[in-house]
Order: structure tokens, then sequence, then C-alpha cells
């Protein structure tokens, strides 16, 4: 391929200018030489260049410029379809240097591009292109969303005369900005040169006006945003207009590009700009930490992700206005552009816009997850202990729901009358559970997973990874120890309000198709268990997901405030009882939405599946004891026969695993994306844990032993 490339000393030594009645196509293979008119590379390139400069309309031009900058990519060889991304770019950075070497060495074929280049920039306009194209709009997150997606479905009107249409087409992936965010700034100077004439510094003013009235638009923005209602209500001085430093950039930037279109010396005045520029970073840094403390808000984190890209465009264009030098001022361009194409990527992007909006909303989530999930972790043998019985006393209670669910589903409800049941069944109950500190074991591995991610940020440095490990250790023998009490637990229980059911009513709680009906269920083999238990294990995450978001959006409209403040309850119930009422919701919000969310949605999971025709169902562990229990307590000396006992038993032990694994796998999925950890770590956590459940597989089992004392300290004397 290179041999196509490259241009023969001899040959390109004596090329010079033809005489101008030649066309451009015959310019340049003469320019390469006779033996040119047998080289596909080349003749491709005379061709390209033959249409871009006797292109007769606008559209026709911009077509055959996007069809050299194709060129200037993949060539026509065919052996590059089959390359390497770094060998495609090695390749175009060929085409490239051979295109420029026909520019720079063919004064003919250079004017003719020139002016066709320069046909397109006095035909289109770039405002948009410089002070919108990428951009998020100013209408909120919402309304952003609905347009993105609308956007997937209508088909894009073509505008040849907006710029923006053009940098689109001409960069359409992340492998043709990657490869331009790439090039050297040698390179983007050579083509600077190549396309725009140096003799005629009149040639780009409509580029240099489209640039000012750019940069005046996202000065305009940056005011507009920077002083809306919600962010200057959480800026450091809420009151004053005239302080703030996005007031000041407007009237800054207004100058600065006065100063520029007068080409006047700017390095003072570009200090003053970056200075205030500054001074806005720091009040968006202000306002991130006030919603740190006073909840999240997904359109406020919006806000600021669109000062984020005008300030750190605006300050692009600054590099650009103040370069004086050939080679700085094409590296300020190469970045310009490079923002711009990465910018225009983005602006049809559902996942980016989630991604950038919703970061900050998931680390507070992760927060408030992980400040609960401390309560499920025993740091030593005591709270080892408090675990296995809060435990019991969740096992206890949950007999009793599971009793509760086998009443609901003897009565024979309609779908969605039996799931909101089921659910305000499961809700009341889970309630109880966190009304008097009872534990219930899946609830443990999104609470954890989140306190795990919330240490790892506030432990940095590598030594953090060893503590990090021991942290999973406990987790893993606590989720062990609370999932074991559990289970046994209500299974004994379930046995005991068997009894006493017999001895009230003379028949068991369940008859017998039911029971038999809980079997079949429960198996891994005859039914959907391990699909609907690996289902559960993201309902569970799911819940703790929602507990966070209700918690943040009651901190983020202060309703315990509001409640303490109430005047109307004040004068019924008491100041003094309706502040321990706030407090008491500020305490449990989190809990109540966790709860609450989790029993709805393990109620309403099969009959929101029956609405969709679709079989889905739940399968948690410790439900599926109780409920196992009392069907076995049902069938009498029945129970064990046709294996079916032993299938239900491993249905549990599935179960087990995957409501466990699939919630903390997810929740700390979450916990890490919220905040960005790099693979480097996490892989090297990963080895770590193994080598320690290698070697030390009981530390993940058991709690550790207590130390004896010392014979020393034995016979130290007291006082």
């Amino acid at each position: 391929m290179s041999d196509k490339l490259t241009t023969d000393s001899a040959t390109v030594g004596g090329g010079a200018a033809p005489a101008s009645a030649e066309t451009v196509r015959e310019q340049v293979l003469a320019f390469f030489g006779p033996s040119s008119a047998d080289n596909p590379t080349r003749n491709a390139l005379a061709t390209h260049l033959q249409d871009f400069v006797t292109a007769e309309s606008l559209g026709d031009r911009l077509d055959a410029w996007l069809r050299l900058i194709h060129w200037t990519r993949v060539g026509t060889s065919h052996s590059l379809q089959v390359l390497g991304a770094r060998m495609r770019w090695r390749e175009a950075y060929l085409y490239w240097e051979l295109l420029l070497d026909v520019l720079e060495q063919v004064p003919a074929v250079r004017e003719n591009v020139q002016e066709a280049f320069g046909r397109i920039i006095q035909e289109t306009d770039a405002v948009n292109l410089v002070g919108e194209a990428g951009l998020p709009c100013d209408r909120g997150f919402l309304v952003e969303l609905g347009d993105r997606i609308i956007s997937k479905f209508l088909p894009t009107v073509r505008n040849d005369r907006d710029l923006t249409h053009l940098l689109q087409r001409q960069y359409g992936g992340s492998v043709e900005v990657k490869w331009l965010g790439q090039m050297s700034p040698r390179l983007a100077a050579r083509i600077l040169q190549g396309l725009v004439p140096s003799h005629n510094p009149r040639a780009s003013d409509p580029l240099r006006r489209a640039f000012a009235d750019g940069f005046r638009l996202l000065a305009i923005r940056v005011e507009a945003q920077g002083l809306s209602e919600k962010l200057r209500a959480r800026s450091r001085r809420p009151s004053s207009i005239r302080e703030s430093p996005f007031y000041r950039l407007a009237r800054t930037s207004e100058q600065l590009v006065d100063l520029w279109q007068g080409r006047s010396d700017l390095d003072e005045y570009a200090a003053v700009w970056r200075e205030v520029s500054a001074d806005c970073h720091h009040e968006m840094r202000w306002i991130r930490r006030q919603l740190e403390v006073a909840g999240v808000n997904v359109d406020i984190v919006y806000g600021l992700e669109v000062l984020r890209h005008c300030l750190g465009r605006m300050r692009t264009m600054v590099d650009i206005m103040v370069a004086r030098e050939d080679l700085p001022h094409a590296e300020a361009v190469h970045r310009f552009l490079t923002t711009l194409v990465e910018a225009s990527l983005h602006e049809c992007s559902l996942s980016h816009l989630f991604e950038a909006n919703t970061r900050l909303l998931h680390r507070k989530i992760v927060d408030r997850s992980g400040a609960t999930g401390e309560h499920y972790i025993a740091q030593d043998r005591r709270e080892y202990r408090h675990i296995w019985a809060a435990a019991a006393g969740g096992g206890v209670l949950t007999a009793f729901t599971a009793a509760g669910k086998m009443f609901i589903f003897g009565l024979g409800l309609a779908p969605f009358l039996a799931g909101f049941g089921y659910g305000l069944n499961y809700a009341v109950s889970f309630l109880l559970m966190q009304t008097f500190g009872l534990m219930l074991a899946t609830k443990q591995p999104a609470m954890t997973a989140a306190t795990l991610a919330t240490i790892m940020r506030e432990q940095p440095g590598p030594s953090r990874l060893d503590d990090i490990v021991d942290l999973i250790a406990k987790i893993s023998h606590s989720q062990i120890a609370a999932a074991v009490s559990n289970v046994v637990v209500v299974s004994a229980a379930a046995y005991a309000l068997d009894g006493v059911w017999r001895l009230a009513t003379g028949h068991p709680i369940l008859e017998i198709h039911a029971a038999e009906h809980v079997y079949e269920t429960l198996s891994p083999l005859d039914s959907g268990t391990v699909v609907f238990a690996a289902l559960t294990g993201v309902i569970l995450w799911l819940s703790s997901i929602a507990g966070g978001w209700i918690e943040n959006w009651a901190v983020y409209h202060q309703l315990p405030t509001a409640l303490a403040e109430h005047r109307w309850g004040g004068r019924v119930f008491g100041a003094d009882r309706l502040r321990r009422w706030a407090d008491g919701v500020a305490h449990n919000i989190a809990g109540w939405g966790t709860n609450v969310s989790l029993g709805m949605m393990l109620g309403m999971t099969p009959a929101i599946g029956m609405f969709f025709g679709v079989p889905l169902d739940v399968r948690h562990v410790t439900l599926s004891s109780g409920t196992l229990a009392l069907a076995s307590a049902s069938l009498d000396a029945e129970w064990y026969r046709e294996g079916w006992f032993l299938r239900a038993i491993a249905g549990v032990s599935v179960m087990f695993v995957l409501n466990l694994g699939v919630s903390f796998l997810l929740s700390l999925i979450t916990a890490l994306r919220a905040y960005e950890f790099p693979r480097s770590e996490i892989v090297e956590l990963l080895k770590r844990l193994l080598k320690r459940m290698a070697y030390s597989p009981r530390d993940f089992i058991l709690p550790p032993k207590v130390p004896k004392p010392s014979s020393d300290a034995q016979a130290e004397p007291a006082g």
C-alpha cells in the first residue's frame, strides 16, 4: 500500500505546474509523472479534486468534498477493509500527505481548491456550528430526551447552508472522531495552509464573523443558565446579580471578541477573561457541593452540564484568538474542531445524555444507600450475634407473611387485586421489620455494595485494596449468617404456625392442591425458578435505587423541614411532636421507600407479566422457604414423595445464590460507575479477592476467631 502512496523523487522533482488549459485532473496526474495513469490511488485523488473544483452548485460541491474526505480515510484498496483501526488511521495519514503534497507543490491546483473551499465558506453559515452544535438545549433534561428519541425515528432534513450538517456528515462515528483527535499539530497546520489562502486574508472573513457571533451566543447561554432561578438559589450570593461571575463573563466576552475582530492585542484582556471563567468554575463547584448536601435534581445537573460544555468551548476559542504563530494557531483550531466533532457526535446519543446527567443523582443514591448498609455488616463478634438474632426475628415475621400470601392465593382474586394484595402484605411485613430492627437477608446486598463503593471512594491509594478485601469478607459472612438465620427460623416458625392453626381449626393452613402447587413452582428443573430468582435479584436492586431516590427527593424538597414548620399541624398536634415526626421522617424515609417499593414490585410483577402476556414471577429465598415449610406441614408424612421436596430444596438454594448475587453485583456496578472507578483498580481488586478466597475461604463464611489473651496480660495485676 505504501508504494502507491509515496511518490518517486525523480518523477515528482520534475513536476512543474502544467499549463492553465489543462484540467485539474490532468495537472495532478502530470505532477505524479507518466506512471500515474496506472495507479488507482493517484487516479482517484485526481478525480475527486476535479469533481470538487468543477462542482457548480453548493450541494454538489459539498458532496464532492465529502467524497474527497472519505477517500483520505479508506482509499480505493480493498485491503483497507480488513485492516485494524490503527492501520487504517496510519493509511489515512498517508493519503492526507499525498493530497497535501499536491496542494503544496502544484500552485494551479492549490488555487482552484482554495477557491472552491472559499465558495463553501461564502455560501454557508457557521454560527450554529460554533455557538450551538452539540450543546444541550436550554429547555431541560426531559425535553432534550424527547427530542433525541424523536430524532431516532424521523429522517434528518438536509440543510447545506448550515455547516453543522456538513460536520455531522463528515464525522459520523467514533472512529473518525478518534482519528481527528490523534492528528498531529503539524499535519493540522498543513491542512489549514492548503485550504485557506494566505495571500487573501479577507477570504476567511465569513468564518471570523461566524466565530465571533458563536462566541457571543455561548456567552449569552452561560449568563442565562448561570443566572437561572434554580442555580442562583444555590450560589454563594443568590441575591447579587452584578457580583455573579456568569453576569461578568458575558460583559468580558463581548469586549474580548470586539478586540479580536478589530485585530488588537488580546493577551492582557484574555487573562482577565480566563480569571472570570475560573470564577464561574468555582461557582459551579460550589453549587455541586450544595447539591451533595441538599439533594440532587436532574434539571440542575443538566444546567451545570450546559455551563461546563459552553465554558470549555469558549476557553478553546480564546486560545484560537490569542494564538499568533501558525503552529500554535493550528493546534488551537485542531482542539476546537475536535471539541465540535465530539459534541456533535453526542448530540443525538441517548446513553450519553443519561450518563452525563444522572451520574450525580446515582452518586447521591449510592451515598444514602451506603449509609444504611453499614448496619448490615458485622465488624466484631457482638455485631455478628446481633445479625443472627435480628435475622431470626425477621424469619419469624416472614412466616406470617408467607401464610398471608397463601391466604390471598386461596381467595382466587383477579390478577391485579391478587398482586396488589401480595404487595401490600410484603410491604407491611418489611415496614414492621424496619420498625422493630429486624433483618431480611436479601435486602443486605444492595445496601452493603453501596457501602463498599463509598469506602473505596473515601480511602484513596493502593493500600485500600487490602482493606476492601477484608470488608468484602465481612460482608460475605454477615450475609450468609443473616440468610441462614432467615431460612432456618422461617421454616421452623412456619411449622409452628401450622401446628397452632391445626389445633385451632383442625386442618392445615394449606390445602393439598395449594401445597402441591408450591412444590411445583419451587423446582429449578420443572419451573422458571432460575430466571425468576435472578429477576428477584434485579427487583431487590431496584428497590434500593428507589429508596435512595425517594430520600433524595425528600431532602431536595426539604420535606422534613416543611413538616416541622407546618402551621396547621403545629396547632393541632403541637410543635414539639411535629418536630419529632419530622426527625422520624428524615431518618426513616429511605427505608420506607425501599420497603414499600420492594413489597409492591414483588407483589405486582406476576400481575404485570400476565397483563402483557409474559410469564413473570418472583422467587424470594426467605418467603419461598416459609411457603415450602407450610406446604411440607400440610402434606404430613407425604412431603418427601417422588423427590419433590428435594427439588424444592434445590430451588431454594438457587434462590439464595441468585437473589444475593444478582442484587449485590448490580448495586456494586452502579456504585462503581457513579464514582467512575478505573478498570485497572477493579481488576487488581478481583485478583486480590480471588487470592484471599483461595488461601482463606473460612473468612468468607465465618467471622474471625477471637484471639485468646496472652499469659502476660492474664498475669498483669489489676490497677
